[in-house]
């Protein structure tokens, strides 16, 4: 009997989905935590998230013939641990459908994607870097808590960012833990049990989130994910029906947000390894790595509670660390393009700026003032 795909497709699989799952998962656990979600309600959105990627990235690979790698919202579950505007789990979920129900309309509208995608790059990066600076501050804030421990994980990520640097993140994770095992600060994560219990919460509605969560979330993902991940099918030679590829991560994004999903959208690093020449010589078969990555999100899915637990039972200081640490990549990537845009540079910094402030007025969140601050400056100075 012929193999569906070649050992190399798998063992790209593999790696995407170990680095697409553990590269930001402390991120998300801190999402849910920042928002007051529960310990169910958090391993809920790790497996409603996983469940969206899994299932919806597999069937657009079939059904495309072309590999079409999902992944969560990074820049969207960072802006969420962020937030500090107040907002209780059921209002964050009604804001997480909001998002959604944009996403889906942006599919489904030719002319608002194409007014998205207008957005002005370094406005757009500006408050993602606003949104992720903090963060990246916590690292060495939390030096002085566990100096050992916290410089040889930053060690050991300089090392891997020079070697692998997809790999820098897992081994840091791998670290950590073992370090914290021999500590017995780590028990086996067993008290959730092992298979994966949805916990659906019902959304509620509120203006002022749907203002500073909603739009800002919306606006994140689709210019820091979407917009990349299309780029990426592209550069492997592939003609990814946009508005299609929207429509259905937006769509998953909604039916899955009452389980706590705040995102799913197109992957770009992840997408990169599947869709590399490396993964299967043969460009026309390659969207079997998208079914096997998808596949193997789905069992993830099926044994998320002892893989949250692990992050929820980390010493907060420790957490916050890695966090740090698995942004560094993604902030040096939004301020390179905020410095590398010499038109409407100010209006961009100022959006960084007001972002990473914290600023909280009305009930709503730092990351819209950020975009309204920056949107303010840019009119002005194009004026002058």
């Amino acid at each position: 009997m012929r193999a569906f795909a070649p050992p190399a497709s798998f063992s790209a699989a593999v790696v995407a989905t170990i680095i697409g799952f553990g590269g930001t998962v402390a991120l998300v656990v801190q999402a849910g935590q920042a928002l007051g979600a529960s310990p169910s309600q958090i391993i809920s959105m790790l497996a409603a998230l996983a469940i969206g990627i899994g299932a919806t990235g597999a069937v657009l690979s079939w059904r495309l013939k072309m590999p079409v790698v999902l992944a969560w919202s990074t820049p969207g579950a960072a802006l969420l641990a962020a937030t500090t505007a107040g907002y209780d789990w059921a209002t964050a979920v009604g804001a997480f459908v909001l998002a959604g129900l944009m996403m889906v309309l942006t599919g489904l509208i030719p002319v608002l994607g194409r007014l998205a995608g207008r957005i002005p790059a370094g406005i757009a990066a500006g408050m993602l870097a606003g949104v992720l600076l903090p963060f990246c501050l916590k690292l060495f804030q939390a030096l002085p808590l566990d100096t050992i421990l916290i410089a040889a994980l930053v060690a050991v990520f300089l090392a891997f960012r020079r070697l692998a640097p997809v790999w820098a993140v897992p081994a840091v994770l791998v670290v950590a833990f073992a370090v914290l095992a021999v500590r017995g600060q780590m028990a086996l994560p067993l008290d959730n049990g092992l298979f994966t219990r949805l916990d659906p919460t019902m959304p509620r509605f509120d203006w002022k989130a749907a203002i500073g969560l909603a739009v800002p979330l919306y606006l994140v993902t689709l210019a820091s994910q979407n917009l990349p991940g299309l780029v990426v099918l592209k550069n492997a030679g592939y003609e990814p029906p946009a508005n299609k590829l929207i429509f259905w991560g937006g769509m998953s994004s909604t039916l899955m947000a009452p389980f706590g999903a705040h995102g799913v959208n197109l992957a770009a690093i992840t997408a990169a390894i599947c869709t590399d020449a490396d993964a299967h010589p043969d460009a026309a078969q390659r969207w079997k790595v998208g079914v096997l990555y998808g596949l193997l999100y789905l069992v993830v899915a099926a044994f998320i509670p002892p893989l949250a637990q692990l992050f929820m039972d980390m010493p907060a200081h420790i957490l916050a660390s890695i966090t740090g640490l698995a942004l560094i990549a993604p902030l040096t990537g939004a301020l390179t393009t905020v410095f590398t845009h010499e038109k409407g540079r100010e209006a961009a910094i100022l959006t960084f700026v007001a972002t990473a402030s914290g600023l909280a007025l009305f009930g709503v969140g730092s990351a819209f003032w950020g975009l309204v601050t920056g949107f303010a400056a840019l009119l002005v100075l194009r004026r002058n």
